[in-house]
């Protein structure tokens, strides 16, 4: 597009391309109020940002039984904007380990990628969803309380997707407190018509009622009929509305 230049040139500047994505960058910024603190400008997650000396990280354990040791998964974070109101915690690396050697490649490809993709910033939140559709040929396994995993992969998915709830990346939109109130008289009012029919060994082994079903929507065995309705009485699934 050409433009007309009606003044006197008096300076100029050559941009290369990687200076002018960063110009286009800092004008599509919203504006920031001035809160009158030493730092008015809203630090967001960038590839740019270098490592602190500290950060704060969280390790969660998984162990499935596919497996007889354990995977141990670290998700350290950033702190940006320390110590004013726009202070967050993002995620910035991750580390797997494990004494199984089996999986030692992928799991080591695995950690780079994730962890370049948290410094890149953005919304990083579709990594859960990627990582919880990986199924394993061989086949999933069922966790305590009747949880179906489809991979290895997919619970790791989970354990990210529990740290980015904790660090309020991802708002947890569980049901409600009455909707619990109501799956919770319905599995009262099941168990005790069915209450021959319970063996211990599977009670120990679900939080649900033995016979349950798969939910389609949870991945957890705890689909019951009740009423002529299939219902979930985890997430409260139904086809009856």
């Amino acid at each position: 597009m050409a433009v007309e230049i009606d003044k006197k040139i008096i300076g100029y500047e050559v941009l290369d391309d990687e200076r002018q994505e960063q110009k286009l960058a800092e004008q599509e910024k919203p504006p920031v109020k001035d809160t009158g603190s030493d730092t008015a400008e809203i630090i967001y997650m960038h590839e740019k940002i270098e490592r602190p000396e500290m950060l704060l990280g969280s390790t969660y354990k998984i162990k499935t039984p596919q497996s007889e040791h354990a995977l141990y998964i670290t998700i350290n974070d950033v702190v940006l904007n320390e110590g004013t109101e726009h202070e967050i915690r993002r995620p910035y690396e991750i580390f797997i380990n494990s004494k199984n050697m089996d999986h030692f490649q992928w799991i080591v490809a695995l950690t780079r990628i994730i962890s370049a993709v948290f410094r890149k910033g953005g919304d990083v939140t579709f990594l859960v969803e990627e990582l919880r559709s990986v199924f394993d040929p061989r086949g999933g396994y069922f966790k305590k309380g009747g949880k179906y995993k489809p991979s290895l992969v997919a619970e790791i998915g989970d354990a990210i997707e529990y740290h980015m709830k904790m660090i309020g990346m991802i708002v947890d939109k569980g049901i409600d407190d009455c909707q619990k109130e109501i799956l919770d008289a319905k599995r009262r009012e099941y168990e005790s018509i069915h209450a021959c029919g319970n063996s211990s060994a599977g009670a120990a082994s679900s939080e649900f009622p033995p016979n349950s079903q798969l939910c389609i929507k949870c991945h957890t065995k705890a689909v019951i009929s009740m009423d002529g309705c299939m219902t979930c009485l985890n997430c409260g699934d139904s086809k009856c509305g």
